[in-house]
C-alpha cells in the first residue's frame, strides 16, 4: 500500500472516531437531560373546569359545565357529576416520578399516537394531555401535557379514563333504609303489609310483619320478608337500556303497566344531622312484553321462569325516565311478592319455652304432655315420667308447607295436637294431620285448612311421639 493509500485510510479511521466521539457526548448530553423527579406538573382546580373532553381508542366524549355538568350531544343525559369529578381529582395534584426534558422522539414513548388524548378547559385555557405507552420496566405511564418533555407518572390517567357513557351516567339508586313501616304491592300481588313491633295478633314476639288482606292479618315470616327487602337493597341498576324514555319506550319495555309495583315507607337515618327522617322508595318490575307473550303455552298459561326459557326483565325506580335491564334471578326473585311466599312456612312457629303442655291424639289414644321448670331449665313429662323430648320438638319444628291450600279434603287423621302457649294472644293452637295422598298430608290448624306437608315428616312426628308413650 502507498502512503497516499495508507493517509487515507487513517483519515477514515479518524473520520469515524469522531462520529462515534460526537455521538457519545450527545448521547451524554441528552442522558443529563433524563433525571429523577417528585415535580407537581399540573394543579388545576376542579372548581374552575368548564370542560371536559377525551378519546380513548374509538371512546370520544366531551362534556361542559352550565350550571351542572352536561353531555355536549345529549344536554338530557343525567351527568354523574360526582364522576366528572373524580376524573379532574387526578389533575388537581398531578405529580411525575421521572422527566425526560425536550423529548424529540416521541414515537418510543407511544405519544405519537397516543392510547389517550385528554382535553380540560379552565376559561379561555385549555390543557391538553396525552397518555402513552406503559413502561414494563419502571411500572409507569408515559404522558405528555403539552410543555415539551415526556413524564412518567404512577397515577395512570388510562385507568380513570378508559371507560364508556355508561360510566358517566347519573345512576337511580335504591334509597338505603334502615326499616319499612309498610310495602304495598300492585300488579300481579295487590296487598299491604304493614309492621307492628308489639303484635297482639300471634303467639310469637317475633311476628312484627303482617299481610293485610280482605280486612284480615296474616302473620308473616319476619326472615321471608327481611330477605325480600335484602333483594331490593342488593339491586345492582346498572346496566340501562334507556335515560331518557318515552311513553313508547315505556310500552315497548312493559313499564307502562308494570307486572309488579313495589312501594316501600320506610326510616332512615339523615347523614348530616343523624335524625331518623321518613321516606318513599318506588319500584317498577316487568318483564319484556314480545316475550312474556312468547312465552305463554298454547292453554294461555304462562310457561314456568325456572326452564331455560329466555327471560329479560326491567326495572324503573318511581318516574325516574331511566329504565334498567335486571337480572333473570332478580327478576324471579322480586316476583316471588304474594302472601305465601312470604308467611311462615312452618306449620307452628311458636317458642318451644313458651309451650307449657301438649294434648296429642294418635291411633284413637290420648296422651298428654307436661312441663315443669326445674333449675331455671324445663323438663317435660309424660305421666309423670321425665322424658327427652328433643327428637318430639324436632319432627314438629319439621312440618313445612310444601303447598299453601284452603281446600278441605278429609282423609283418614294421622295425627293431631293442641299446644297450650303462655301467651296471652294466642294462648291454644291445634293442629289436626289428614291423609292427603300417598306423599302428602292435610295440616288443619285451629280448623282452617293451611297446607299440604310431606307424609315423611307426618311419620317422624308420629314415631317421636310412639318413642315417648310407648318406652
Amino acid at each position: 500500500m502507498n502512503r497516499s493509500k495508507r493517509l487515507y485510510v487513517l483519515l477514515g479511521v479518524l473520520l469515524v472516531f469522531c462520529v462515534l466521539t460526537l455521538g457519545v457526548s450527545k448521547y451524554e448530553e441528552r442522558k443529563e437531560k433524563i433525571k429523577n423527579s417528585d415535580e407537581i406538573v399540573l394543579e388545576i382546580n376542579s372548581e374552575d373546569v368548564t370542560s371536559i373532553s377525551w378519546e380513548c381508542g374509538a371512546e370520544v366524549f366531551a362534556f361542559h359545565k352550565d350550571g351542572t355538568w352536561l353531555y355536549d350531544e345529549d344536554e338530557d343525559f343525567p351527568v354523574d357529576e360526582e364522576k366528572v369529578g373524580r376524573l379532574l381529582e387526578i389533575f388537581e395534584s398531578f405529580g411525575v416520578s421521572f422527566i425526560i426534558e425536550d423529548a424529540e422522539n416521541l414515537g418510543q414513548y407511544g405519544l405519537d399516537t397516543p392510547l389517550c388524548k385528554i382535553d380540560i378547559g379552565v376559561g379561555e385555557e385549555t390543557y391538553k394531555i396525552l397518555v402513552g405507552d406503559y413502561s414494563a420496566m419502571d411500572e409507569e405511564r408515559y404522558v405528555s401535557i403539552g410543555d415539551g418533555n415526556v413524564y412518567l407518572v404512577s397515577d395512570d390517567p388510562l385507568g380513570t379514563f378508559d371507560i364508556g357513557l355508561s360510566d358517566m351516567i347519573r345512576h337511580d339508586e335504591v334509597p338505603e333504609f334502615d326499616s319499612v313501616t309498610e310495602i304495598e304491592f300492585a300488579g300481579s300481588e295487590n296487598y299491604k303489609v304493614v309492621y307492628k313491633e308489639d303484635n297482639k295478633v300471634t303467639y310469637s314476639k317475633d311476628d312484627i310483619y303482617f299481610a293485610k288482606e280482605d280486612g284480615n292479618e296474616l302473620p308473616l315470616d319476619p326472615e321471608n320478608v327481611e330477605s325480600y327487602l335484602d333483594i331490593i337493597r342488593g339491586l345492582n341498576l346498572t346496566e340501562y337500556v334507556s335515560y331518557d324514555a318515552s311513553e313508547e319506550e315505556l310500552k315497548a319495555y312493559g313499564l307502562d303497566a308494570p307486572e309488579l309495583t313495589v312501594t316501600l315507607q320506610y326510616h332512615a337515618e339523615d347523614e348530616e344531622s343523624g335524625e331518623e327522617k321518613e321516606g318513599t322508595a318506588v319500584l317498577h318490575i316487568s318483564r319484556d312484553p314480545e316475550e312474556k307473550k312468547e312465552a305463554k303455552s298454547e292453554t294461555g298459561d304462562e310457561i314456568d321462569t325456572e326452564s331455560e326459557e329466555e327471560l329479560t326483565a326491567y326495572a324503573r325506580i318511581g318516574e325516574s325516565q331511566i329504565i334498567y335491564k335486571i337480572s333473570r334471578m332478580d327478576y324471579e326473585n322480586l316476583m316471588k311478592a304474594s302472601c305465601n311466599d312470604l308467611r311462615h312456612h312452618e306449620v307452628v312457629w311458636a317458642d318451644q319455652t313458651e309451650i307449657r303442655r301438649i294434648e296429642i291424639s294418635l291411633e284413637g289414644m290420648e296422651y298428654e304432655l307436661t312441663v315443669k321448670e326445674e333449675d331455671g331449665e324445663d323438663v317435660w313429662y309424660y305421666q309423670e315420667e321425665e322424658i327427652e323430648a328433643k327428637d318430639f320438638f324436632g319432627a314438629l319444628g319439621s312440618l313445612t308447607s310444601a303447598e299453601f291450600t284452603e281446600e278441605r279434603q278429609a282423609g283418614k287423621e294421622e295425627i293431631s295436637l293442641t299446644l297450650y302457649i303462655d301467651n296471652e294472644n294466642q294462648p291454644e293452637v291445634q293442629i289436626e294431620l289428614y291423609r292427603y295422598d300417598g306423599n302428602r298430608c292435610l295440616a288443619v290448624v285451629d280448623g282452617d285448612a293451611v297446607s299440604l306437608v310431606r307424609r315423611s315428616d307426618v311419620v317422624s312426628l308420629t314415631e317421636a311421639v310412639n318413642a315417648i308413650v310407648l318406652n
